[in-house]
Order: C-alpha cells, then sequence, then structure tokens
C-alpha cells in the first residue's frame, strides 16, 4: 500500500508539474545593472536589478570564485511564474597587500631573498608573485633604492620602496626596546578601568605555574581566560596545557567566569575544524561563562604558506562555528596591526584584541589585552591584563 501511494504521488508530480516558461510576457520588464560583481561581496539578485515591475524571487549569489558565470532567477508576473537567465561576471580588482620595513641592512655574500623581507598577501589568490625591481649586488658594498611588487593572477599589483644597504659588518646592538619592563599592578589597572560596563581578568597557561585563584578573585578579577592547549605544528594534534585542570577546576572553585583558548596552527579550515573539535573533547561538556577562543598568530612564515587573506578568515570562521555548533561562543584573538590589515574583524561578532598600551583606538572588541607584565596577587611572576566589556 506504502508503495503504491509513493508511485501514486511521483506521478502526480510529473504529470501535473507545469513547466516554467523563459519568454518574458508582454508588458513586463526587468533591467539587468551591466556591471562586474566584486569576488566574495554579498551580492543578491534583487542587487543586480535595477527596475522592474514583477516580483522577482530573490536569493544570494555565490560568488567565491571569479569569472563568468550563468544565473538564474524565478520572477511572477500576473500570477504565473517564469524564469529568468542571465550572465554575471565575478571579478577580482582588489591589490595585494605588502608590509615590513622600508629599509634592510646586509652584509655583503648576502643570498637571500628581498622578497622574504617583507610579508605580502592577497584576498583571492593563495600564492601572489613577487619580484624586485631595481638593480643591486649583493656582493658590493652601496646603498640601493628598490622597489617591491606583487602581483596576483587578475593582474593587481601593489608596490612597495625599500632601500638595501649591503654593509662589510653588521653592528650588533643591545637595545632591549622591543617591549615594555614596567610591571603594572592590579590595583592600578582595576584603578583605571574599571566601571560599571567593565569587568577586569587574566589569561593564564602553564607559564604561570600554581595559582590561588581565590587571592586572585579577592584582588578583584572576575574572569579568567585559560590555554587549553598549543599546537606545535599543524600535522599533529595540540597538546594539552600542563596546568588546564588544574586552571578550569580552581578558578570555576573561586567562583570566576572562565573561557578557553587555544594557541593554533593551523593552515586549512580543515584542520581548524579538527582543532575545534580536540578542544570540545577536552573540555568534555565543561561550562564555560566566556568563549573558546580561536589564538592564531604565527604571522613570521605567511609567505610560505600560500593562503589567501579570505582563506586565512575561512579558517577562523571554520573553528568557531565548530564551537557554536556545540553551544560554546567563539571568539577570534588578534593584535592590533592584524585585526586591522588581515583578519575581517567586521565578520566576528566576538574579537579578543592584544593591544599592549594605556588605551587604543580600535574599537569593537569585547576584551581587550592591555599588558602583558601585570602582577596580580595570586600569581607568581607577570600575568597578561584584561578589560572585558560587560
Amino acid at each position: 500500500m506504502r508503495k503504491c501511494l509513493l508511485l501514486v504521488g511521483i506521478l502526480l508530480l510529473v504529470g501535473c508539474s507545469k513547466e516554467v516558461s523563459d519568454v518574458m510576457p508582454k508588458d513586463a520588464f526587468i533591467d539587468i545593472k551591466l556591471k562586474d560583481i566584486e569576488v566574495y561581496d554579498e551580492v543578491y539578485v534583487t542587487d543586480l536589478i535595477s527596475d522592474t515591475n514583477v516580483l522577482v524571487e530573490d536569493y544570494k549569489l555565490n560568488t567565491e570564485v571569479i569569472g563568468e558565470k550563468d544565473i538564474m532567477f524565478y520572477y511572477t508576473f500576473n500570477n504565473n511564474k517564469y524564469v529568468y537567465k542571465t550572465r554575471v561576471n565575478v571579478v577580482d580588482n582588489v591589490k595585494p597587500k605588502i608590509f615590513g620595513s622600508s629599509s634592510k641592512t646586509v652584509k655583503v655574500g648576502y643570498d637571500g631573498d628581498l622578497c622574504n623581507t617583507v610579508t605580502y598577501g592577497d584576498n583571492y589568490d593563495n600564492q601572489a608573485i613577487c619580484r624586485v625591481i631595481g638593480e643591486y649586488d649583493y656582493n658590493k658594498v652601496g646603498k640601493y633604492d628598490l622597489e617591491i611588487e606583487v602581483t596576483d593572477n587578475s593582474g593587481n599589483s601593489a608596490n612597495y620602496n625599500i632601500t638595501l644597504n649591503v654593509v662589510d659588518e653588521i653592528k650588533s646592538s643591545n637595545n632591549n626596546n622591543g617591549g615594555s619592563s614596567t610591571k603594572l599592578a592590579f590595583s592600578d589597572a582595576y584603578n583605571k578601568y574599571k566601571t560599571d560596563e567593565t569587568e577586569l581578568g587574566i589569561d593564564v597557561s602553564e607559564w604561570q605555574g600554581d595559582i590561588d585563584y581565590e587571592k586572585v578573585r579577592d584582588a578583584g578579577v572576575t574572569f579568567v581566560m585559560i590555554r587549553v592547549g598549543v599546537k606545535l605544528n599543524s600535522v599533529d594534534e595540540p597538546i594539552l596545557d600542563k596546568q588546564f585542570i588544574n586552571n578550569i577546576t580552581n578558578a570555576h572553585k573561586a567562583g570566576l567566569k572562565v573561557g578557553v583558548y587555544l594557541y593554533s596552527k593551523a593552515l586549512s579550515s580543515e584542520e581548524a575544524i579538527d582543532e575545534a573539535k580536540w578542544v570540545l573533547k577536552q573540555l568534555d561538556g565543561e561550562k564555560l561563562e566566556l568563549p573558546i577562543v580561536f589564538d592564531w598568530e604565527i604571522w613570521n612564515n605567511w609567505n610560505t604558506y600560500h593562503m589567501s587573506f579570505h582563506d586565512l578568515n575561512k579558517m577562523a570562521y571554520s573553528f568557531i562555528k565548530t564551537v557554536e555548533d556545540e553551544g560554546y561562543g567563539g571568539m577570534l584573538y588578534g593584535s592590533k596591526f592584524y585585526l586591522e590589515n588581515f583578519w575581517e574583524d567586521s565578520e566576528f561578532e566576538n574579537i579578543w584584541l592584544a593591544h599592549y598600551a594605556s588605551s587604543t583606538t580600535y574599537d569593537g572588541y569585547m576584551m581587550w589585552q592591555f599588558s602583558n607584565v601585570g602582577k596580580v596577587d595570586g600569581v607568581s611572576g607577570d600575568v597578561d591584563l584584561n578589560v572585558m566589556i560587560k
């Protein structure tokens, strides 16, 4: 009986379906805007139409791949349904980006690649082409004014001026001005940043050793971000932080709000998803008051990863979506420079900003790591200090 009903249903669908015509009826019109679509732009069918007197069934176009593509959409006119076919062209008009120092000093006989003295990348291409414009000789002392040019597969180019200094000897420098060594007492930070709209907290890993969370709480700390693990390379799975179990157990016992972060070395969305699943496995259903954080900071070898900026952001999205699908919050960690230049920060709901300064011009963060030399009762040694927007 069930098979008979199924057969009848199929016959009805086939026999009663009405073919949708692609011939536009008289008096109906659709004016399409004849323009290219930028790759990755969020574009809907109705965005292509400048004027019409029909009811269009709207949907979001796929703009992930450049090139011409045929599209179709349905529309209704005088209670009849029709199909409209057209063609769009997805293009990449965005120039690559180049970052680095404006000068490079090398010793006579240097044989490195000047392209590797800068960091460069593209929104779409995962392997933009870099070349050095100008004459220079690594074997001859001198000053050479050069230009580095990076070009993507669509022909978009970015140029960067650099001065190459070839010298007999490179003088060593004992300058330690790379970071501040001035310690910041938590009480001073509390007085500066604590308001009715903010909370003060710390982030910790095994490097802080054993922590007295009751003293931390009594000092005024209300939340802690705990490292759950670290990825040593992009092949092996992460390693559990030696203090993770102690940290999460004792922080919760002291009544602190807890979030966790993974130091990632993923180089693909698939790896990021695997990392997220690993984190979820370590938590084993543990309740968190704050998000699970994707902490990716391996920028030194960026040129060798062959990732586009889109690939990078998709990787972070994949990690965050995986943990959010399991009921946790997700968050992206990044320094001010990389948030403004590499990450599509406006697309992430929760941002953990790293900017070691007394104030920041970066807007839109949920949490701000403002010092890495904090002093808090209950923690021996330095600890990162954070302010969180309630």
